[in-house]
């Protein structure tokens, strides 16, 4: 069953590293058509908030675009300025995920305790991003959620695929953020359509 976070919205977030902003339109048509509604543009890389701007053009109403690596409250407001409204990063920075709660992002930092976990609640975080998930592991979510408070929607982000979404669906994973193994910067885009496919029918064979 999806968060009610997500809603009907498949809780399935594309990490686009090394997007251009010639491939952002074809690249985010691919994604919303494939059923794709989240989408993160890290900043730490080219072009990012010029390709923020470009998936907004073509997005769906219900599609929710921001930037990941946002470090600090001028990230948040930089991505706020090119149109964005999620807020993801690597890690727990209260003053920045209050910022951008305070202007009505969606917030999704990266902690890798417990300890972060609850800090990055207290500042107003909806979401968590359990990164890297390599190191923690299906069995240590589980561990996670079991102190966590129950309405807590975690996300692993690191290493997901598509045939790793069973482990991660039975420890608990409220969502995925989906990096390399999606999107790679020149992949063309009949291949990515191919990649979301396989992504989006793991979920949906989840449910």
């Amino acid at each position: 069953m999806t968060h009610p976070l997500f809603g009907k919205r498949l809780p399935l977030v594309a990490i686009l590293r090394g997007l251009s902003e010639a491939e952002a339109e074809p690249v985010g048509q691919a994604l919303f058509d494939a059923g794709f509604r989240f989408l993160e543009v890290p900043l730490n890389r080219p072009q990012a908030l010029e390709c923020i701007g470009a998936l907004g053009a073509v997005a769906p109403p219900d599609a929710v675009i921001g930037g990941g690596t946002i470090l600090s409250i001028a990230d948040v407001d930089a991505v706020r300025a090119a149109g964005g409204s999620l807020m993801v990063a690597p890690n727990c920075n209260p003053a920045a995920i209050a910022h951008a709660r305070r202007h009505g992002m969606l917030c999704i930092p990266g902690v890798a305790t417990p300890t972060e976990a609850f800090a990055a609640l207290d500042a107003g975080a909806q979401a968590i991003k359990a990164f890297p998930a390599e190191t923690i592991t299906p069995a240590g979510l589980k561990a996670w959620l079991s102190v966590l408070p129950s309405s807590t929607a975690v996300l692993p982000v690191g290493g997901i695929g598509p045939d790793s979404l069973v482990a991660w669906h039975a420890a608990g994973a409220a969502g995925y953020g989906i990096g390399s193994q999606l999107f790679t910067p020149g992949l063309r885009v009949e291949a990515l359509a191919t990649r979301a496919a396989r992504f989006v029918e793991a979920w949906r064979s989840l449910a």
